[in-house]
């Protein structure tokens, strides 16, 4: 059988043998390799006359003959087609010719004289019920394999509008785009697909998800990129997608560090921080003399996952500069906490408290000073919302956490949303 590589398996027992059986009337033999299933239930729950033309007859019946002998002649019998396709007069001649190209063009391995046959059996009307999906679907197939994508599209969505739904057609749809480098409208139809299935309940196929990031990462439609991450997490969780979601949000966001701080954060809470450099952008991002305690944690995780070198000289810097900090600001930090709960405690005291707690792994403690820096005048309300929403996953108190970031606005929303995915898959697994 002859398929685009994109299938994975076909849904038919005909295949892509479509064939037509003619009627005894024609006094030929069936013109078939493999004859359906449905041309048998068609002889005997509709024994109506067939109506070929006399004019139609006369040039099919020796090209028949051909194509059924031991030893076909294929290069005269193609070389015949275009006069037995100008003697088609009425629908049944169409639908008859039809299969013969269908046929001939599988035993050549001629895809456009196959696809002919396709058009002829579908436009004549004379396709069962049953089969009229399936013909659109590898009539749409064979458009897509000569690059022809406006017409895969119209066959696809035939298909799938007469209810066929092996072999996932509507990514194909989306593909026909994607061929035609119309990247945006590959995605809005793809994701139009995916929400419907996720409204109506029904399992989504992981390639989509895969394939409509991909593009959308690739061709540089950060929104549409950062939607599919969401998405693939929410739907498919685990190391593989939170890795990727982090990663594309991480080259999309264009953030700065405290951005890519608490994004970062989210990937060390899934384990999906997937190579030394990231690590090391994490220290970058938490910087040993605001949140050496942190550091060193991060620096040990990356040790002990092999990706990070304990002899590498900035590491093993960094984290002795960060490990004498530590200790100094366990410390200072009774005086911090008090300084901070002060009526009247500048903004900058009580974010410095936060943010070392948070870092310390003290997130009940951290929660209280990032709700009173809520209220305090220039607070940047996205950034302590995050952090808040953090502190909140840490003490297990998830749907709070999940309140918390669905109201994060601004450049921080997509981030936020993330962990809001995160704390509610969180809450499931309890």
């Amino acid at each position: 059988m002859i398929f685009s590589s994109l299938v994975r398996k076909t849904g038919s027992s005909s295949a892509f043998a479509l064939a037509i059986a003619l009627t005894a009337g024609l006094g030929v033999s069936a013109v078939a390799l493999e004859t359906p299933a449905y041309a048998a239930k068609e002889k005997k729950e509709k024994p109506a006359k067939s109506n070929y033309s006399k004019g139609f007859i006369t040039a099919y019946k020796p090209v028949a003959d051909q194509f059924n002998s031991a030893a076909p002649d294929y290069a005269a019998i193609k070389a015949a087609i275009p006069a037995v396709v100008a003697a088609t007069e009425t629908e049944d001649d169409r639908h008859a010719v039809g299969g013969l190209l269908v046929n001939l063009g599988q035993k050549t391995n001629d895809m456009a004289l196959a696809r002919q046959g396709l058009e002829l059996m579908l436009g004549s009307g004379k396709v069962a019920p049953e089969q009229v999906g399936v013909y659109n679907f590898q009539a749409g197939q064979l458009a897509y394999q000569q690059k022809d994508y406006p017409a895969a599209r119209r066959f696809l969505q035939a298909a799938i509008d007469a209810g066929y739904a092996d072999n996932d057609p509507e990514i194909f749809v989306a593909e026909s785009y994607f061929g035609e480098n119309k990247t945006a409208e590959g995605l809005a139809y793809l994701t139009g697909v995916v929400d419907a299935r996720r409204a109506a309940g029904k399992p989504i196929n992981e390639a989509w998800i895969k394939r409509g990031l991909a593009m959308a990462y690739n061709n540089s439609l950060v929104s549409e990129a950062q939607k599919y991450a969401k998405l693939y997490v929410s739907e498919f969780p685990g190391e593989a997608s939170w890795g990727d979601a982090v990663a594309i949000m991480l080259n999309t966001g264009g953030y700065q560090n405290p951005e890519i701080l608490d994004l970062l954060r989210l990937g060390r809470r899934t384990s999906s921080l997937r190579e030394g450099r990231t690590y090391l952008e994490y220290l970058d991002a938490a910087d040993y003399r605001r949140l050496p305690a942190e550091v060193v944690t991060v620096i040990d995780e990356g040790i002990a996952k092999g990706k990070l070198r304990k002899d590498d000289a900035y590491v093993a810097d960094t984290r002795r500069q960060a490990a004498e900090r530590v200790a100094v600001d366990q410390k200072d930090m009774p005086s911090l906490m008090k300084s901070a709960r002060a009526s009247g405690a500048t903004l900058n005291s009580v974010m410095a408290a936060g943010d070392a707690l948070l870092s310390m792994g003290r997130g009940a403690e951290a929660e209280e000073f990032y709700t009173k820096a809520l209220g305090q005048a220039g607070v940047n309300t996205p950034l302590v919302l995050t952090r808040l929403g953090i502190a909140q996953v840490d003490q297990g108190k998830y749907a709070e956490a999940q309140a918390t970031f669905n109201k994060v606005e601004g450049a921080r929303q997509a981030i936020a949303s993330l962990w809001a995915v995160y704390a509610a898959q969180e809450a499931g697994s309890m």
